[in-house]
């Protein structure tokens, strides 16, 4: 069965929720990509989105319809790639964090300078490094060129955690990740139960 090609309306959830759907998912930019593995929630009521403090022009794109690329700068170096979510107007997004590369592997070693493949989308400024990212993305439509994202193909066993860089909102698990998969930036924490914590 031929996967299913995600459109605006997939994307009108809450962030939390689309960020979950997306693992499994697969990305394409101008047919280079693959199987999305880690994603972070952003909402406009969280301290630590770029919308909590009202549209500018930096973050304008995130306040558009849903289905949308909102793309930024990271640290003035990196374009990162987040999906627009939730109504027109609300300002919520999901960062894609890290991908399993599947499709133009050759392409993203090219311009990574590196052959590791567990390396090459483990975060979310080499997923714009090997998805040629740019700024003229920035509130293009994700069901048209040069993007195609697909819906996930089974249900996948999902991993969750604090988000990552940030120091506002860190008692929110809003990142999700593909369990055991080798391509996420980092290591899930283990969950501390209590039969664990004690002693013999």
């Amino acid at each position: 069965m031929k996967p299913r090609l995600l459109h605006p309306e997939d994307f009108a959830g809450s962030s939390e929720k689309v960020a979950r759907e997306l693992i499994g998912a697969v990305l394409l930019v101008d047919g280079v990509g693959g199987r999305i593995v880690e994603t972070e929630a952003y909402d406009r009521a969280d301290p630590a989105s770029h919308s909590f403090s009202g549209p500018t022009a930096r973050n304008e794109a995130m306040f558009g319809p849903p289905g949308r690329a909102y793309v930024y700068r990271s640290y003035g170096i990196h374009w990162c790639l987040n999906f627009v979510c939730r109504e027109q107007g609300h300002g919520a997004g999901v960062l894609i964090r890290a991908i399993e590369p599947l499709e133009g592997i050759d392409e993203m070693r090219e311009r990574r300078g590196l052959d590791d493949l567990r390396l090459l989308c483990s975060g979310p400024g080499r997923v714009g490094q090997a998805l040629a990212i740019e700024h003229a993305m920035n509130g293009c439509r994700l069901d048209r060129a040069p993007f195609r994202v697909f819906a996930r193909d089974a249900d996948y066993p999902i991993a969750t955690g604090p988000r990552i860089g940030i120091s506002k909102a860190m008692e929110l698990h809003w990142r999700f990740g593909l369990k055991g998969s080798p391509y996420l930036s980092r290591r899930f924490p283990v969950p501390v139960t209590a039969a664990a914590g004690r002693r013999a």
